[in-house]
């Protein structure tokens, strides 16, 4: 939609085709099952009834048969979306552009609920005997505020050399400003409903769950989340001007960035090593450190790689002639075709 739209558009097309490469790091998930999920020990599922109440749902077979109907679906997806923009480039006529806008109606709702069902399986069933409704929809929000703020940061790299400087425009960084801002916004309201839920039912099987992420040092993690990654991003996004400057723009999407970092921390490694006083330990988070460098640098390689193989503005999407002519008046510039611009 819009500007803002062709700023990131092949950006995100590029880093959704990695998507092959997150379906191998999987592995060692899948090999360390046994180790990371209770419902996935024979031992632990003799011991306790609400496991095996569970067991239909939560088994190693059928927990492997849903990660595979993800993981073909998102890839599935991507590379659709992909041949309808590789046909855009190639053809000067409008049916890839109805191919690609016909396939992310339903696509896109498809894309979420994989989302979010893949995060009950493989953050939320660490902990099995807790759960909540909302769990699935506040990591996908997460996870999408995450994305954004990584594709501005790449725009902005970017926004200065052609193709992408005709359309990466104050008002195209501003709309994106917006969009941030909402999903900060969503994030909060997701994670502030989860706590009032079970703050005010006050269920010996809910409460434990912000009991562990209350204890040896985490809650001082978790009161730098409420400051840092709602507050202070909210209170710099609600200034236009700020949204309209790149690079300022762009020091909000690290905060965010290193937020999401934390708030998966937050969320997940609590249930993981103890200390002698059976608290969860927060110096597991530097374990996490490593791994994180390495599957992000990988990651962004292989995206990298990716973005150079197409151009940056798809050549004959015919909103972008509508951008170039608005764009073109604004600068009483002559009107030129978007390849000839592009070129």
């Amino acid at each position: 939609g819009g500007v803002w739209g062709f700023v990131i558009r092949r950006l995100a097309e590029a880093a959704t085709l990695t998507l092959p490469l997150m379906a191998l790091l999987f592995l060692p998930i899948v090999l360390g099952m046994h180790s990371l999920y209770p419902w996935a020990n024979a031992e632990e599922v003799g011991r306790s009834a609400a496991l095996q109440h569970k067991a239909p749902y939560l088994n190693v077979t059928f927990f492997l048969i849903r990660a595979a109907i993800y993981f073909a679906l998102w890839i599935g997806l991507a590379l659709l979306i992909r041949l309808g923009s590789r046909r855009q480039d190639e053809v000067p006529e409008s049916y890839p552009t109805r191919w690609t806008q016909t396939l992310s109606g339903p696509g896109l709702p498809l894309w979420f609920l994989a989302i979010t069902f893949a995060m009950i399986d493989w953050a939320m069933s660490i902990e099995p005997d807790w759960y909540s409704t909302i769990y699935g929809a506040m990591l996908l929000v997460g996870f999408s505020l995450s994305a954004l703020a990584t594709l501005v940061i790449v725009a902005e790299r970017l926004a200065g050399a052609r193709p992408l400087s005709l359309v990466a425009t104050p008002e195209g960084f501003h709309d994106l400003g917006n969009l941030l801002l909402a999903f900060t916004m969503l994030w909060a309201y997701f994670s502030l409903s989860q706590l009032l839920i079970i703050w005010m039912g006050n269920l010996n099987e809910e409460i434990p769950w912000y009991l562990r992420r209350s204890q040896g040092g985490w809650w001082g993690l978790a009161l730098g989340l409420i400051l840092f990654h709602f507050f202070l991003p909210f209170f710099l996004l609600l200034f236009r001007a700020r949204k309209r400057r790149p690079s300022e723009l762009v020091r909000v999407c690290w905060v965010l960035l290193a937020m999401h970092f934390f708030d998966l921390c937050w969320l997940i490694l609590p249930a993981f090593p103890r200390n002698s006083s059976g608290a969860p330990n927060i110096l597991a988070f530097w374990g996490v450190v490593p791994a994180m460098v390495g599957i992000g640098g990988l990651w962004l390689a292989v995206a990298a790689w990716f973005l150079r193989a197409r151009p940056l503005l798809p050549l004959h999407d015919p909103l972008l002639e509508e951008v170039f002519e608005h764009h073109g008046e604004d600068h009483g510039q002559v009107h030129e075709k978007p390849t000839e611009r592009i070129a």
